[in-house]
């Protein structure tokens, strides 16, 4: 019962006083953990039929910065699209971004919105023109809403959510936010006044949120639908590396592929550790394949300092990240909410690395539940150096009956229904504001 333990107190890390106990709209779900939460069939949740009428669900995302913001927004789009194949869903975003690139990929629409960053700490120097870039993209997605006329608007964090969803309070648009981590970000504790509702992961979420709101659902994290496909490890591994299509049956089943995640944007530590070790990994095991996403921004400095090698592949970011999970016998990455239920849905053993610069260390949170739940090793950012790296790595990869133990262990851990209930919540909304206007 450890991980309920931790469950239980991430209630108290929150940049917000302690508010009283508040009521919430919640379904009987099975708590496994604050990563991982089965949710039963329950009566009160919209069926398809009685949903919002084929070919006229209109979406507005708001989403950006990291893949941690971005992916659940193309999880719950993915879902609202299998339910009705005629919604028409756009994205906003900031300009020459990660979203720019990773949402039309996913297939959808998207569209840029002037920024208004907020720098830390907020008393910043940086921030004296936060007001006018705020007022500027709050504006700017008014008239982008007039222009698409959503029936909904779903913020998923980011720079992005904050004006977007202003702008559809003042359009009278409904305002749906859903927050990945445990402990809200700055944007979402503000926008959660605003909203219709409020989509957590955890329990202890909820006592973040101001009192007296009775807006929040507990549904755990949406996890992309092609994640959820079955590929086989030989296609995927075919895409990334095509002359391992050439190799024998024998020969297949003895190769091992390391993913490596650094991070969406990059994590300096993973990747450094990795820096010293990938070559002498590489000559030591031929039977070794490494797939290496360093992150967008420090890619050229990574790929300047990295040797080319056959069975080494380096990329800044991965939109295809269902077929990486796929190809991979082992994942070093860090431990974002949104990466962990991915290994968990995926079954992938994993070593955990939890960035010492996310505030109220949720990210350690994450990686402890990780370890109690799919048995993952979580090796801290004072741990890290080739050396630890890379015997954590030998350790796990050679030995098959504790990769097929951690396999097991995710994947009853994991909650693939999260995308499903957070769709149909949306088109109840939806369907019940169109009622109260007739």
């Amino acid at each position: 019962m450890a991980a309920a333990a931790v469950t239980a107190g991430f209630g108290h890390l929150s940049f917000v006083p302690k508010f009283p106990s508040t009521q919430v709209r919640t379904f009987d779900f099975k708590i496994t953990s604050c990563l991982s939460l089965r949710q039963s069939n329950d009566p009160t949740l919209a069926s398809q039929n009685d949903a919002v009428p084929f070919g006229s669900l209109r979406v507005v995302f708001a989403t950006g910065g990291t893949g941690g913001h971005i992916y659940p927004a193309v999880a719950i789009a993915d879902e609202l699209k299998s339910t009705d194949p005629n919604a028409q869903i756009l994205f906003l975003g900031i300009p020459k971004s990660m979203e720019s690139k990773a949402v039309p990929n996913a297939g959808y629409d998207f569209a840029a919105v002037p920024s208004a960053k907020l720098h830390r700490p907020i008393l910043s120097p940086r921030n004296v023109f936060l007001p006018y870039y705020l007022i500027k993209s709050i504006v700017w997605s008014y008239f982008k809403l007039r222009e698409f006329d959503p029936n909904v608007v779903i913020g998923t964090g980011g720079y992005v959510s904050f004006p977007v969803g202003i702008a559809a309070v003042l359009r009278g648009v409904k305002l749906v936010i859903q927050e990945q981590n445990a402990v809200p970000g700055i944007a979402n504790w503000v926008l959660s006044f605003l909203a219709d509702v409020v989509f957590v992961a955890f329990n202890s979420t909820i006592d973040c949120f101001p009192s007296g709101n009775g807006k929040c659902v507990v549904c755990g994290n949406p996890v992309r639908s092609s994640l959820r496909q079955n590929v086989s490890k030989a296609v995927a591994r075919g895409r990334f590396f095509p002359k391992s299509g050439e190799m024998g049956e024998e020969e297949v089943e003895k190769v091992k592929v390391l993913l490596v995640l650094g991070g969406s944007l990059g994590a300096n530590a993973v990747n450094i550790a990795m820096l010293n070790l990938y070559y002498q990994m590489l000559l030591e095991k031929e039977d070794l394949f490494i797939i290496w996403q360093t992150g967008v921004e420090t890619y050229n400095e990574m790929e300047s300092l990295v040797k080319n090698h056959p069975r080494l592949l380096l990329k800044p970011f991965m939109h295809k990240m269902d077929l990486a999970y796929a190809a991979a016998d082992l994942i070093v990455s860090r431990a974002g909410a949104m990466t962990c239920d991915e290994i968990l849905a995926t079954g992938k053993p994993s070593i955990l690395i939890p960035s010492p610069d996310v505030a109220e260390g949720y990210q350690f949170k994450n990686a402890s539940l990780m370890a109690d739940l799919a048995g993952a090793r979580v090796i801290t950012e004072d741990e890290l150096d080739s050396t630890t790296l890379g015997n954590a790595i030998e350790e796990i990869l050679g030995d098959e009956s504790k990769m097929a133990d951690m396999s097991e262990k995710a994947l009853k851990a994991a909650n693939s229904n999260a995308s499903v209930a957070i769709a149909q919540h949306v088109l109840s909304l939806v369907s019940l504001s169109r009622a109260k206007k007739k």
